[in-house]
């Protein structure tokens, strides 16, 4: 529960105070492993000063306290910065000055997450909006509006949204008092740094001042898609690619005069990933989407820029050469080709006139002469004219009007911008690490000079040292960032020529990247995600909000709304090739465009999973080669293609693909789902030689298509005929290993497709598989599927369907035939290609094989309906405020934390009725049958005079029932008409006499129980205390005479013989039909009566004690029970024959197994777990 009031409202007296040497600001909540944390910067350093009342603090050290468990209190401060001080090394960490280090007695939690914000790259403001470049923000302001943050920048947006959406809905003045006490710091990663420029060195010359100038350099790293330098590469779909950086070069001159310039970094705007590896031939790049498929994410990320930085000009600093950057400068070429923004200029205006302009600058070629970096200034000549053109940001000082007076010269004297910047450099090499950071350098002097050139003045060596040095320093910090190691040509960028001594510090870098990288990356990426609330097993924190709590229900509630569903059909298909290539050029359409309905003949998404799409030979497991799978792309794109052209439907575009070794996945879409289809990631996971060969193991591709989660998965299992245990092993190590960014699993998702060759096997011999073939017996194969039995028992693919088998096995053939293994080897014929299905959302339509027969496999291919859920999240949002601002109304301006008096926190809810005229619901505090203490009076008036409330209508209005709400007062002359169930209007002068009066049922009328003498039958006895005793149990059963007729009770089921246990059936054999009778709520109208029992000494027992409780109890009161149940008691052996009680007669089996006449079996029997056919029965 949070709330935010004075403190002289609060009484403090419960709470104990957390930080006694006081703390700097707080980042917000975190929610882990169910235990709420609250991050509090306990140690903060001064780094730089803008303009003059704007300042920015570097992070050195945080601390984070439990809310909810005490068991922390004395973990975590002693492991980092234990002293608070401001006074910290550079890497962030103090280890106690001498004190004693004290091993914790287990690992705290939020020890990474402290290690992280702890590790100096985390800055804040309290003065000023961090997160936006001095452009976009008032130059006249020095506080900040939470309202307009850019939260690309901001690092704690995750742990401060709570706290910000609860900030959102305080009045103004409360938002004011929130801000001014600076509880909520909003932080940025990247680098800040001032450099105090003297008088001697500053370009700036004035007239009588003999202040210093500052020169500021702050790079904010986008936290959209922020990672680790192989675990986050490229574009999403949403527009955010990996490591972007805007870099704002700030010069303060003490005049007021302000220059500011800003430059952006990031990664190649297409999809593509690199592999790890030890050596640098082995970090392969990997183009992952088609063209079609990646062309609307790219257009996202430039429309983004432009709306903020205006004209893009994209300098590219890859190699032209180099294996894998050749294709990704080819492929973004490429796309900029087809951007709007490209095609933007007007016939005749030329290329200049362009808002999205590139250049091709191959650092390392210009680079390699004997000029060596130097050479990388050619660059100026490059982009001169367009670097003019963007200009600069530029303010001053009005200077105030003499003639005022003088207490209102300041309301002149404030910042007026001269001059805006209208366009931006975006450039990237690889990694945006080393060859980026020093040609933004050269940029950055660029706009310097020309900005000193339009004053008409020049820097001095020394200014431009400064400069270098500031760059330098962001080269490194943000190198450390990304890569975990400072940035290569470091040296160059300080000193501007490159020494022995720096090339051996890039060959150490260099080392120490591959190590990072390769054993150390995977943590790091872990933890960023637990920062930004990535992770899928990652609750958010959940600030309790009575009002919030109550717009949450309403919106599920109309959850129609503003959500729709809508129809995908999904084609998916298996094909294990055997190492074969020539099937390439054949006609593949009877497979993939099959002869199917309409609707799946189109199908938006088409999954095609392929195994032994190469020879598993012992050179080729250890490695993929992606020249087959491409052949294959562009086979399985060809068909699909022509048969959409055949058609005229929408042609397909390649969504993205994965390989290893020998299996493959590919997706293809329509190009009218792209819009729907977003964060599309890939993954693998080897199973062969317990995971080091990709000879065995699985490709896997996720998407969410709207609101919905959809994975495809092909595997390819262990073989063998009796390894069934080793691919159910398989199964687990993949469904439980393989994972997608942010810590997502498989079981993830809202609809899973399985494809592949999961190799179970029949468990017949060949020959009766090849009888049961011949004669079309599919149902007996299927009953010896290993892969049906496994998945009955429990051992794999748990909750996972297959629609029913209606071809033959798939393994294995002669090549080029329809006969099954003819070798030596005589494979038993098999059902080795399956697909299997996950998801409540997921219709499966058909499912066959198609006659292709270039492979010993034959083909096998699904198609399904799948509905997907899309959320109008703008429709979402504006009914979430409608609807909380209603609830803020009525429930007003109470609080949850008064001083001086202990309030629930559902008091602050006013309750709805769930019907008119009922009272809302109650609570711990507040019941509706009291008012003041004191039991509350209806305030309900009589429709007519001389009515009165039915006494015996069911005190529970929902009980059906055809007793009238009001009867005529016996105390008056006045009556009631008795044909319908409501009140008779009566018209003045009509006559009462003629209408017998309404009297109360006879049933509530006192009366004697009579008894029955003790020599008659049990079953008489149960016969004339039945009536009664459900009588008194539903309050409303009347007597014969009684106008108003009743509903009986509904029989109450039995329960069937198979779900009844041992030990029941034998006590009710034990009892005679007319101890059922007895003991039944609702006796039959006739029960038979074959014979009848005679009375046993416990029989006569059970009539003494009914007689007993009848004397006590003569006169019944409504809702009362007259007679306990009638036990069921037994009068003879468990085992004596029941006689004429028909019940079927049990006998011991041998091997501890009963039977019963009738053919169930008793599976609660002790005896029934040998059973093995019952065994799956028992799941968990």
């Amino acid at each position: 529960m949070v709330e935010f009031s004075s403190s002289n409202n609060v009484d403090l007296t419960d709470y104990k105070t957390i930080r006694t040497l006081g703390a700097h600001g707080t980042l917000g909540l975190i929610n882990i492993n169910t235990d709420v944390f609250l991050c509090v910067i306990s140690g903060a350093a001064l780094v730089a000063t803008v303009r003059p009342g704007e300042t920015v603090q570097r992070i050195v050290s945080v601390e984070f306290y439990c809310l909810n468990n005490g068991n922390y209190d004395h973990e975590l401060h002693d492991e980092i910065n234990r002293l608070n001080t401001d006074d910290i090394s550079s890497d962030g960490f103090d280890y106690g000055h001498g004190f004693e280090q004290r091993e914790p007695s287990f690992e705290h939690p939020c020890l990474v997450l402290k290690k992280l914000l702890s590790s100096g790259t985390f800055y804040y403001s309290v003065d000023f909006d961090l997160t936006n470049r001095l452009q976009n923000r008032a130059s006249n302001e020095s506080t900040f509006d939470v309202d307009s943050l850019d939260e690309d920048f901001l690092w704690n947006s995750y742990m401060i949204g709570p706290l910000v959406q609860f900030r959102s809905r305080l009045a103004p003045p409360e938002q004011e008092a929130l801000d001014a006490s600076r509880f909520l710091t909003l932080t940025i990663r990247g680098y800040v740094s001032t450099i105090t420029v003297p008088v001697s060195a500053s370009p700036v010359k004035a007239i009588h001042s003999n202040y210093p100038s500052s020169l500021t350099l702050i790079s904010r790293l986008s936290c959209r898609r922020a990672g680790t330098r192989f675990n986050s590469r490229g574009i999403d779909d949403n527009g955010n690619v990996a490591n972007f950086v805007e870099t704002e070069t700030v010069f303060w001159f003490p005049s007021g005069l302000c220059f500011s310039y800003a430059q952006i970094r990031g990664s190649v705007p297409v999809f593509w990933e690199q592999a790890t590896g030890l050596l640098p031939g082995q970090q392969k790049i990997t183009i992952t989407r088609s063209p079609e498929a990646t062309q609307p994410a790219f257009d996202k990320h430039f429309e983004h820029l432009e709306i903020n930085y205006g004209t893009i000009y994209i300098l590219n600093l890859l190699s032209e050469s180099k294996p894998g950057e050749v294709e990704l400068t080819q492929r973004y070429r490429s796309h900029v080709r087809y951007n709007p923004l490209y095609q933007s200029a007007s016939e005749g205006t030329g290329a200049d006139h362009r808002l999205l302009q590139e250049s091709q600058f191959d650092f390392h070629a210009e680079t390699k002469g004997p000029g060596g970096y130097e050479a990388a200034s050619m660059v100026k000549h490059l982009i001169q004219d367009s670097a003019e053109g963007f200009a600069y940001y530029l303010s001053d000082i009005l200077q105030p009007d003499e003639s005022r007076p003088p207490n209102n010269k300041a309301l002149n004297q404030r910042s007026v911008v001269v001059l805006k910047q209208e366009g931006v450099f975006r450039t990237n090499c690889l990694d945006c690490l080393d060859r980026t950071n020093l040609i933004q350098t050269i940029i950055s002097q660029m706009a310097l000079e020309s900005f000193l050139k339009h004053r008409g003045e020049r820097a001095s060596s020394d200014f431009w040292m400064r400069h270098s040095t500031l760059w330098a320093d962001n080269g490194d910090s943000l190198s450390r960032i990304y890569a975990g190691t400072g940035a290569l040509k470091s040296s160059f960028t300080r000193n501007g020529k490159m020494s022995l001594a720096g090339a051996i510090a890039d060959a150490r870098k260099s080392a120490t990247r591959i190590y990072i990288n390769n054993f150390a990356d995977k943590g790091r990426q872990n933890t960023i995600d637990m920062l930004l609330g990535r992770l899928m097993d990652q609750p958010p924190v959940q600030l309790y909000d009575p009002i919030n709590d109550y717009v949450t229900a309403e919106l599920h509630k109309r959850i129609n709304t503003y959500s729709t569903t809508k129809t995908v059909h999904i084609w998916v298909g298996t094909f294990n090739l055997n190492g074969r290539g020539n099937g390439i050029k054949e006609d593949l359409s009877s497979w993939l465009c099959p002869e199917i309905s309409q609707p799946q003949q189109s199908a938006e998404i088409v999954a095609v999973g392929f195994q032994e799409i190469v020879e598993l030979s012992p050179q080729q497991i250890m490695s993929t080669d992606p020249a087959r799978r491409q052949q294959w792309e562009s086979a399985v794109g060809r068909t699909l293609n022509e048969n959409a052209r055949k058609r005229g439907s929408e042609e397909y575009v390649l969504l993205r693909s994965g390989q290893l070794v020998g299996a493959a996945l590919i997706i293809f879409v329509k190009s009218h789902v792209l819009g729907m289809i977003k964060n599309v990631e890939g993954s693998l996971k080897k199973t062969g030689m317990s995971g080091v060969a990709g000879n065995k193991g699985a490709v896997a591709i996720r998407m969410d298509c709207a609101n919905t989660r959809i994975c495809f998965v092909t595997a390819h299992l262990a073989a063998g005929f009796a390894n069934y245990d080793e691919r159910n092993r398989d199964y687990r190590t993949i469904s439980h290993g393989l994972r997608f960014q942010r810590n997502r699993s498989i079981e993830d998702h809202d609809t899973i497709i399985w494809l592949g060759d999961f190799n179970y096997r029949i468990g017949l011999n060949d020959d009766k598989v090849r009888r049961l073939i011949a004669v079309g017996d599919l149902d007996t194969l299927y009953q010896n599927d290993q892969l049906n039995l496994q998945m009955v028992a429990g051992q794999t693919f748990p909750f996972y369907s297959e629609a029913r088998i209606t071809f033959m096995p798939t393994y294995k053939y002669n090549n080029g035939t329809d006969e099954y293994d003819s070798s030596e080897k005589a494979r038993i014929p098999a059902w080795c290609d399956r697909v299997l299905r996950k998801g409540d959302n997921l219709r499966q339509i058909s499912y066959n094989t198609a006659p292709l027969r270039f492979s010993d496999h034959r083909p096998v291919y699904a198609t399904f309906q799948c509905t997907i859920s899309v959320i109008d999240k703008p429709l979402k949002e504006a009914l979430s405020h409608e609807i909380y601002n209603k609830r803020r109304i009525e429930v007003g301006e109470a609080t949850a934390n008064a001083l001086g008096r202990d309030i629930e926190d559902e008091e602050l809810l006013d309750y709805d009725s769930i019907a008119p005229g009922l009272p809302p619901a109650s609570s711990d505090r507040r019941k509706w049958w009291l008012n003041n203490g004191l039991p509350a009076r209806s305030n309900i008036a009589s429709p007519q005079d001389a009515l009165i409330p039915n006494p015996w209508r069911p005190s529970n209005p929902f009980t059906p029932g055809s007793e009238p709400d009001w009867i005529v007062d016996p105390k008056t002359t006045r009556q009631q008409s008795p044909s319908d169930g409501g009140t008779t209007q009566i018209t003045p002068g009509e006559s009462f006499a003629s209408v017998p009066p309404k009297f109360a049922p006879p049933f509530a009328r006192p009366r004697r129980l009579p008894l029955t003498p003790a020599h008659i039958s049990l079953k008489e006895t149960t016969s004339a205390y039945a009536a009664p005793m459900r009588t008194a149990s539903f309050g409303s059963s009347p007597s014969s005479s009684f106008a108003i007729t009743r509903k009986n009770a509904p029989p109450v089921p039995k329960k069937p013989m198979l779900l009844t246990s041992s030990d029941q059936r034998r006590v009710d054999s034990g009892l005679g039909e007319t101890a059922k009778s007895a003991s039944s709520r609702v006796p039959p109208a006739s029960p038979p009566n074959p014979r009848k029992p005679t009375l046993t000494s416990d029989d006569v027992e059970f009539l003494t004690f009914a007689r007993r409780n009848a004397e006590v109890s003569r006169t019944p009161s409504r809702g009362q029970t007259l007679l306990p149940p009638l036990p069921r008691r037994i009068s003879r052996p468990l085992h004596e024959d029941p006689g004429a009680s028909g019940r079927p007669h049990s006998t011991p089996r041998p091997g501890g197994a009963v039977t019963i006449s009738n053919g169930l079996l008793d599976v609660e029997n002790d005896g029934a777990q040998n059973i093995p056919s019952l065994r799956p029965l028992r799941r968990n």
